[in-house]
């Protein structure tokens, strides 16, 4: 079999320091470039990301950062780079969702705005997908070797769905035969909803697994961004995930409403000091105009010898406080 190309097409593979096309970078990258003639060329060079690779990565694909130490850097290669694929049109296996994403994000990070709006992508993956189905007829007559005849039927489903799992344990002799086992290995993640909309991390904590939010503590959204809460409860979402996120939304509000006490008693006995400040200032202040337009000592416990103003004597407030009188 021959491709019938009118341009020719690079398939490309990345291998990356993981799977954010926004933050992270290409340590390794793989061309073949077919050409109309059916002759093809082979490129493959490993790349300094400028960051660590984690460890979960290098796991996959076996490249840690010696082994990238004394590479380029993708600004070094991008014009070599571009001017071997520009015009080209692009395969890969998942390509169309991750490889062409994260490389244009790389051009775009090494200042080079280039233009692949002419060029056409095959993707593999989605190929493969849309002509092997992953339905209950599909996986009945693959593992089973039978024809599901009442697909859809509640009952028939429900047979050959268990027919399947019996099936799929003598094929695969790696599964255990156990259910805590085949219900991790079955799953996607730990879930807090049964929709996956809220998952937990590798520390137990609840986090978006969606939108613009995801991987943050939910706890932490709502408390910096209340409207993201009320646009979850307005919005088209499982109740069992409102559940979730009212009880979350419930403890920052606690939280907030504690804090908003504590400041509340704080500014409170702030307010009582000063008015005390202040009254006790216009006492004082009203004693001393009365002193000196009557000639009477504010706090004298004693009276003056007749024909003795207070001012004569030379005591004060302060100085008789201190003879203990």
């Amino acid at each position: 079999m021959k491709l019938n190309l009118k341009n020719p097409i690079v398939f490309l593979d990345l291998e990356t320091t993981g799977v954010d096309p926004c933050k992270d970078r290409i340590v390794e990258i793989s061309l073949v470039k077919v050409m109309p003639d059916g002759s093809k060329e082979v490129k493959t060079r490993r790349i300094n990301p400028q960051m660590h690779i984690p460890e979960a990565a290098s796991a996959v694909h076996h490249i840690y950062d010696k082994d990238v130490a004394d590479c380029p850097t993708f600004r070094e290669i991008a014009k070599s780079l571009w001017a071997y694929i520009e015009g080209c049109d692009f395969g890969g296996y998942n390509s169309n969702k991750f490889d062409i994403p994260v490389l244009i994000e790389e051009f775009l990070r090494a200042g080079l705005d280039v233009d692949l709006h002419k060029s056409r992508f095959i993707d593999v993956q989605n190929i493969f997908h849309k002509m092997e189905q992953r339905t209950l007829v599909a996986a009945y007559k693959f593992y089973c070797g039978k024809e599901l005849d009442e697909a859809h039927s509640a009952e028939a489903d429900t047979l050959a769905t268990y027919e399947v799992l019996l099936a799929q344990l003598d094929r695969y002799p790696e599964l255990k035969n156990e259910v805590d086992y085949l219900a991790e290995f079955s799953s996607r993640g730990k879930c807090a909803d049964y929709a996956g909309r809220i998952v937990f991390d590798e520390k137990g904590v609840e986090v978006f697994s969606f939108g613009k939010h995801k991987g943050r503590p939910v706890a932490e959204v709502f408390r910096t961004e209340p409207s993201y809460y009320a646009w979850m409860m307005n919005g088209d979402f499982p109740l069992y995930t409102k559940k979730v996120i009212r009880s979350k939304s419930s403890c920052c509000a606690t939280s907030t409403t504690k804090s908003k006490a504590f400041r509340y008693r704080r500014q409170s006995h702030t307010s009582i000091c000063q008015r005390a400040r202040s009254r006790s200032f216009s006492i004082r202040r009203a004693r001393s105009v009365h002193s000196r337009t009557s000639g009477q000592a504010p706090y004298s416990k004693f009276p003056l010898a007749e024909g003795v103003s207070y001012r004569e004597t030379g005591d004060t407030e302060s100085s008789m406080a201190g003879t203990g009188k």
